[in-house]
């Protein structure tokens, strides 16, 4: 039953398939074990966007950047935080330094990449942000292509054949001709792809897609249904292999050159996020369901350091009864828009609405320590309804029924029996609301500073003036429903090098273990800079551990211009 390898890979997300084709790149034998059905992990669910700054695709479309540009932004935005150490400063310089190189690695290997044509970062205004931003995502995808391995690829939130890029604007086809012309243009394909039998897929699942299709090619051997329990040490406490079980049975495999841990982080662990993360819950968050934390309680078990494990990647989420998308809610749009505010349990306004889904739920988070705002109250007015897209529902007065039935939708035609209703404060109510109308009529918030960043404004409506996110509640009947601190994933886990490699408390490796992903304390620290700063990561230090342990250099095709 025993097997040898030459790097044995445990889960198969964002950073597995990049550190295999490396590894086959160079005449080397890897093995992917992944413990569920379906290959892809909460990557292929993700919105599939990797954020790489100085990125090869943004000189040609003559947007600026640089390393040092890069490093500027990284420090203004995540600082020098010594709880933090996943973040360290030379950990920062090694993503600044080696994620453009893994993007022209996965270019190499066939991997259809692009650039996302305007996505700020989310601190745009800090030193060394970019207002275009760093943004690169996959190109549709044809999972046909895959042939039998197709019900092998987990599945995506989105289940329309469209770019990121041309989706995202259809939330505001009621107020802008863009929207118009992409719901046409979405439609189309999907009549077109229906005729010629193409089954595209898009975001995480394109991005995955084809990964999952370049590792089949390149004949890496991957397993399914193969939960890894156990790390094998030699008698020095070198990491040799892992112990797996598979169908009822345990497996030895072994491992030459060392074992790379990316098998994502304690999402759905009850234990694990009442220890570290109390003020939410499993039930809010969208990573798969093998995001249960025991490879990182394995790693700890040996000795491994962890850090930074009360962070996670926060998207604010909402719960509509008769929901069977098989995902939650994502509701960062709806809090960006205008006509809309967010208020804690007292009807008292406290954050930037619009802005960073991580920082909306820390802002939640915190506010809960001071005042009840878990859940807070997402609340507008019926200006709101026929020209936004509301909790996933397409724009429209009329909702379903099932959200006035439940109670999921409160509903009042004045602001104080709203406050009733929703058992808040109504003289803070209405007083939020009053200071937040006078925002709206001069396009300036003066409290958080909502519409102030490119990037609040790229979620708000352009349609909307003086702000694309600052419009009035005063039209009667007046709306609320709850939104939680939800998550994409956990951001903690073990402490790595420049090398990847697993560190011990007292700052030595743990010989032959790497790690990547969310498995890992994230190199940004406590903060997210921009879209893909989780799946960009994944796979730049999945690149970089595969380059150590199969000790080489320069990989052909990294050094591309």
């Amino acid at each position: 039953m025993d097997e040898t390898f030459d790097f044995i890979i445990v889960g198969s997300g964002g950073g597995s398939m990049c550190a295999a084709l490396l590894m086959k790149s160079v005449g080397k034998e890897p093995l992917i074990l992944e413990k569920t059905e379906l290959f892809g992990g909460t990557t292929a669910r993700s919105g599939g966007v990797m954020w790489i700054p100085n990125n090869r695709f943004m000189a040609p479309a003559g947007v600026d950047d640089s390393p040092d540009k890069a490093m500027q932004y990284m420090d203004a935005v995540i600082g020098d935080d010594p709880t933090a150490p996943g973040a360290s400063r030379a950990r920062r310089q090694t993503y600044v330094t080696e994620a453009p190189k893994m993007l022209d690695f996965l270019v190499s290997q066939g991997i259809k990449l692009r650039r996302y044509g305007y996505w700020p970062d989310y601190y745009d205004e800090m030193p060394g942000g970019s207002a275009p931003g760093r943004a690169v995502v996959a190109d549709l995808f044809n999972a046909n292509e895959l042939g039998e391995h197709k019900k092998l690829l987990r599945p995506n939130f989105m289940q329309v054949p469209a770019m990121l890029e041309e989706a995202m604007p259809v939330g505001h086809y009621k107020t802008t001709w863009k929207g118009k012309r992409m719901m046409v243009k979405i439609g189309l394909r999907a009549a077109w792809a229906k005729i010629t039998g193409k089954h595209w897929v898009t975001a995480g699942n394109a991005l995955q897609g084809r990964m999952f299709q370049a590792a089949i090619k390149a004949k890496v051997d991957m397993r399914n249904k193969a939960a890894v329990k156990r790390l094998i040490q030699d008698g020095d406490g070198k990491v040799t292999g892992v112990v797996a079980e598979i169908d009822g049975k345990e497996h030895n495999f072994y491992a030459r050159d060392g074992v790379l841990v990316n098998a994502g982080g304690f999402a759905h662990n009850k234990a694990m996020r009442a220890k570290y993360q109390p003020e939410v819950s499993t039930e809010w968050t969208n990573t798969q369901p093998g995001d249960t934390g025991e490879m990182i309680l394995e790693m700890m078990r040996i000795g491994a350091a962890i850090a930074q494990m009360n962070e996670m990647v926060g998207n604010q989420m909402t719960f509509p009864p008769d929901n069977n998308s098989g995902v939650q809610v994502v509701v960062q749009g709806d809090a960006a828009n205008p006509h809309s505010i967010v208020v804690d349990q007292s009807g008292t306004r406290y954050m930037r609405e619009a802005g960073s889904y991580m920082k909306f739920c820390q802002d939640m988070i915190a506010r809960h320590k001071i005042s009840p705002a878990i859940p807070s109250w997402i609340v507008f007015d019926s200006q709101y309804l026929p020209k936004y897209m509301l909790a996933g529902s397409m724009p429209g007065r009329h909702k379903p029924k099932s959200w006035l039935e439940s109670g999921f939708l409160k509903t009042a035609d004045t602001l104080e029996d709203l406050a009733k209703i929703c058992e808040m404060d109504a003289g803070n109510l209405r007083a939020s609301i009053e200071r937040f109308n006078g925002f709206a009529r001069t396009g300036k918030d003066e409290d958080f500073h909502r519409g102030d960043r490119n990037y609040d404004r790229f979620l708000g409506d352009p349609a909307h003036k003086p702000s694309p996110n600052l419009g009035s509640l005063e039209k009667p009947p007046y709306y609320a429903y709850k939104v939680y601190p939800g998550d994409v994933g956990t951001y903690g886990g073990v402490v790595t090098d420049t090398n990847a490699r697993v560190l011990r408390e007292d700052g030595s490796v743990i010989p032959g273990l790497y790690a990547t992903g969310v498995s890992t304390a994230s190199v940004m620290g406590r903060a997210y800079p921009g879209a893909g700063a989780s799946v960009g990561p994944s796979f730049t230090w999945g690149f970089v551990a595969a380059k150590h342990a199969a000790n080489v250099g320069n990989i052909a095709g990294a050094e591309a211009a």
